[in-house]
């Protein structure tokens, strides 16, 4: 078994770094260029009429999973050398309810964010500094919150270890449910711009 590069030494922490800053532009260059750093693009995801923040991320996930799921398979990949954030499941609710009023009302994620700003956004880099306010304060009112933070954890928790099943089954219910939700998108895009 040959990945992660990382954790078996093949590259070091500079290489790293240079991948994670090559891999970060590269990331929001094609954000920037399907459109995502456009809030009014972002903002009609929550009106049905452009789901393509839906389809794009859904279509990230399942491709990602595809792939570790093969790589995995043919050993190129260890899976169990993958860091894992840890689940704790009241916090991380609570956590994505803000981030989805946040997203709502700003109209960018953090990434789609520092897209919009790099291209020169006013609405973005107000997002981006919104975004590094909201970590300084979490940084300085971490002691108060830490109860609250570490609270219900289960552990570095997977759907396979979740629902015990084995991962080639769980691979292909997603990529049904991924289709499923694209053919639902394109019914909800073309009723709602009908209507418009």
């Amino acid at each position: 078994m040959n990945g992660p590069f990382y954790i078996n030494g093949w590259i070091g922490d500079e290489a790293s770094l240079i991948f994670a800053l090559v891999i970060g532009i590269a990331f929001g260059f094609f954000l920037e260029r399907a459109g995502l750093g456009n809030a009014k693009k972002l903002a009609a995801q929550f009106y049905g009429t452009d789901l393509t923040v839906f389809k794009m991320m859904f279509t990230a996930i399942i491709t990602a999973m595809i792939g570790l799921f093969w790589l995995n398979h043919f050993e190129i990949l260890q899976l169990e050398l993958v860091y894992l954030t840890p689940t704790y499941v009241v916090p991380q609710l609570v956590g994505g309810l803000i981030f989805g009023v946040g997203f709502i009302i700003g109209g960018y994620c953090p990434g789609t964010s520092c897209v919009a700003g790099a291209t020169g956004s006013l609405d973005g880099w107000t997002n981006v500094l919104g975004m590094l306010t909201g970590i300084l304060l979490f940084g300085e009112l971490y002691p108060a919150v830490e109860g609250f933070y570490n609270a219900t954890p289960i552990g570095n928790i997977t759907f396979t270890k979740y629902f015990n099943l084995p991962s080639g089954i769980l691979v292909f219910i997603l990529v049904m449910t991924a289709l499923a939700g694209f053919w639902v998108s394109e019914k909800i895009e073309s009723k709602t711009t009908t209507k418009s």
